[in-house]
């Protein structure tokens, strides 16, 4: 039986929902882009070498482990959300991020056993941040008005870029004093939010008890974790090849992960009470917005990654600072990107309660193409001034999109699937992150592949360092160097080692661990591998300009109009 929905407590409560949470989505980009900035200190603290083929899978986990876990739960807790409610679920989620942000900040081992408990805990933090992800939109729906959504929305992300800008220096910041201060940070913050959300926000959307689809929970977690572990593996080197996509273990994992998800749509189509609202795909806005949701995604997704590598690996190092420092001036340096952002999102928002989605999302994934083709006319050496506008536009293009594109999606299904619906949307969103960064650095690898051996060839030869070792290095996968400097290392100083480079001369030891010779030796490698991946983005966000004007004008649902056709 129904559960009506419960009044509100107050004409003020919409702002108290919102206020809370939008602390909710602060705290946990706050938590994910220190903890980027912070992964050199991590992996020092607890020994781990990076350039070490055996510790690459702990990297991975550790940056990838929160994404999957989020992105294969996020739209069971929507509908759980819906069945037993959202505010009761969202509170949950809240306390569970706060209690992992402090088993963090305590982790007690080194080597691989610290990586374990880092991922682990990582992934328990995952599971909080489902249960804040999936049901703070539908949270924010049920309290705002229809005209008043994408200003809640607009204000919700902004404190959410936020959160990414403060985490970005405040990360470097404390990883100077001591690495577990990145996730202690965490806990005051989250241990007021708990307390206020429990206190403060109430039930006010409507409640439809119903039966767990277990089949279906069990269909897509399961396909789509073995999904999102192929892609994640396959840019793995495996034997002799710088990537594992013709591995068996991958190519199995990925075909079995789909054809799950197939089953799972099939049990979906079929079951009383699906987890995944199918028949919601019949309403043209919501749909559209998901595919351009999940598109923008992809285009986006390794975005981050791939422009601190830019910044860390090779233009900080060439103009002058020590890759120790590398990784909290990439931050400083990427902060234009959140301030387009942090601007377009809220006055998008609040312009998209008024003329609907679809300009704003269209336009926004349109600028978003061309700040990428800028992006691709740079040279790997750029000036920074310009770097610094396209990275604006590119905040503002998302900017633009992010907010309508959600007020689109939540307004068009009716009250009671709110939950699935929010939790629908992060999925596809969520989905999209590890998939772009599989495809990302997929083709980066592949274009390094084609040009570093014997460009690294050439130069390491040139300053003295044996033949043969000189053609061992230049064949390494580029995985390895990449990930070194993403996380602040000089790889040749470690590849060669002291024995080596004591053999050279002076004056060519000291250039080869020197602060510009890797960098500018992968250079235009790296440009190279760069062009492709922005094309592949430049697609991406076309797709998404598409599926957005395709959504049509302005639409929310509308309840008595579908009740009073029931009861025609």
């Amino acid at each position: 039986m129904q559960r009506p929905a419960a009044a509100p407590p107050g004409p003020h409560y919409k702002w108290i929902a919102l206020s809370n949470t939008t602390l909710g989505i602060f705290m946990s980009l706050l938590n994910a882009s220190s903890l980027i900035i912070a992964l050199p200190a991590v992996f020092r603290a607890i020994h781990l070498n990076p350039l070490d083929a055996a510790n690459f899978d702990y990297l991975l986990w550790i940056l990838m482990g929160y994404m999957l876990v989020t992105a294969v739960f996020v739209v069971s807790f929507g509908r759980i959300g819906d069945m037993f409610g959202r505010v009761r679920m969202y509170n949950l989620g809240f306390a569970i991020f706060t209690a992992a942000s402090i088993l963090l900040s305590i982790t007690w081992s080194q080597g691989t056993q610290g990586a374990m408990e880092l991922i682990i805990f990582r992934m328990l933090q995952a599971m909080g941040g489902a249960l804040l992800m999936a049901n703070s939109a539908a949270i924010l729906t049920d309290a705002f008005p229809a005209d008043q959504r994408g200003m809640a929305m607009g204000i919700n992300q902004m404190a959410g870029l936020a959160g990414q800008f403060v985490g970005l220096i405040l990360g470097g910041v404390l990883v100077t004093i001591d690495w577990r201060w990145v996730f202690l940070i965490n806990v005051p913050i989250g241990l007021f939010g708990t307390i206020w959300a429990y206190v403060q926000l109430r039930e006010t959307g409507e409640r439809h008890p119903a039966r767990i689809d277990w089949w279906g929970n069990l269909l897509f977690a399961a396909g789509l974790t073995l999904l999102l572990v192929g892609v994640t593996y396959g840019i793995r080197p495996y034997g002799g090849s710088s990537m594992a996509w013709l591995s068996p273990f991958v190519i199995t994992t990925i075909a079995a992960g789909l054809l799950l998800l197939a089953v799972f749509v099939l049990v979906e189509y079929r079951v009383p009470q699906p987890m995944f609202e199918m028949h919601l795909f019949g309403i043209r806005a919501f749909s559209a917005g998901n595919i351009a949701g999940l598109t923008s995604s992809i285009g986006r997704g390794g975005l981050q990654f791939l422009l601190i590598i830019w910044l860390q690996g090779i233009w900080l190092p060439i103009h002058g600072y020590d890759f120790a420092e590398t990784p909290l001036w990439a931050g400083i340096y990427m902060l234009p990107l959140t301030l387009g952002f942090l601007l377009a999102g809220p006055l998008s928002g609040y312009l998209s309660d008024r003329y609907g989605a679809r300009p704003f999302a269209t336009g926004g994934m349109l600028l978003a193409a061309a700040s990428f083709l800028l992006l691709m006319a740079l040279p790997a050496n750029f000036a920074y001034p310009l770097f610094a506008v396209i990275l604006f536009v590119n905040g503002i293009s998302f900017g633009l999109f992010g907010a309508p594109n959600t007020t689109g999606i939540m307004n068009s299904v009716p009250a009671r699937y709110r939950g699935a619906a929010s939790g629908m949307r992060a999925t596809f969103q969520n989905t999209g992150m590890p998939l772009s960064i599989g495809v990302f650095f997929s083709f980066m690898i592949l274009g390094l592949s084609a040009h570093v051996p014997a460009v690294m060839l050439r130069g390491l030869t040139a300053q003295g360092v044996p033949a043969a070792l000189a053609a061992r290095l230049s064949h390494l996968p580029p995985v390895s160097y990449l990930f070194a400097a993403f996380l602040g290392e000089n790889p040749l100083a470690t590849l060669l080692g002291p024995k080596i480079l004591r053999a050279l001369p002076h004056a060519s030891a000291a250039r080869l661990v020197g602060r510009s010779f890797f960098p500018s030796l992968i250079a235009g490698p790296f440009h190279s591998g760069l062009v492709v991946t922005l094309t592949f983005a430049i697609v991406m966000c076309l797709i998404a300009a598409g599926a957005s004007w395709l959504r049509g004008g302005r639409f929310v649902y509308d309840e008595h109009e579908s009740e009073g056709r029931r009861r025609a």
